[in-house]
């Protein structure tokens, strides 16, 4: 393969993870950077991988090294499955800035839930929490 081909590609790859859905993202999670601790200008939208796991930017920031997408929730979002009509994943714990939206679909002790609420982060099934409702696959 020729040096001008492979730029080609690359740039296309560039290109195509600015436009791709959160469902769309995760799938292809391998094509996204490694989180950057320092000096790195991030603006929202971005996505970078940072343990493992794919994390979209919540505003325009220059990244530091204690501003990890663990430690900087206002910076950084975890892009969970079951979320933004991504495939149905196991429920995990979001944060205020990546909760469950409104027909959102998580497993969780063995059945199917879809949200009922936009800004959800309570867990479903739990005792008096009614922002869930159990679905039948």
């Amino acid at each position: 393969m020729n040096k001008q081909r492979i730029i080609k590609g690359l740039r296309a790859i560039g290109k195509a993870q600015k436009v791709m859905t959160d469902e769309q993202a995760l799938e292809c999670a391998d094509l996204y950077p490694e989180w950057s601790g320092e000096g790195k200008e991030y603006t929202a939208g971005d996505r970078v991988v940072y343990g493992d796991k794919l994390y979209k930017c919540l505003q325009p920031h220059t990244s530091q090294l204690t501003w990890t997408p663990t430690a900087a929730p206002s910076l950084w979002a975890e892009i969970l499955p079951g979320q933004d009509g991504t495939d149905i994943g196991e429920w995990t714990q979001p944060d205020s800035t990546n909760p469950y939206m409104k027909g959102d679909r998580v497993t969780h002790n063995g059945k199917t839930w879809e949200s009922t609420i936009d800004g959800n982060v309570w867990e479903p099934g739990a005792p008096g929490v009614y922002t869930w409702i159990e679905v039948n696959e």
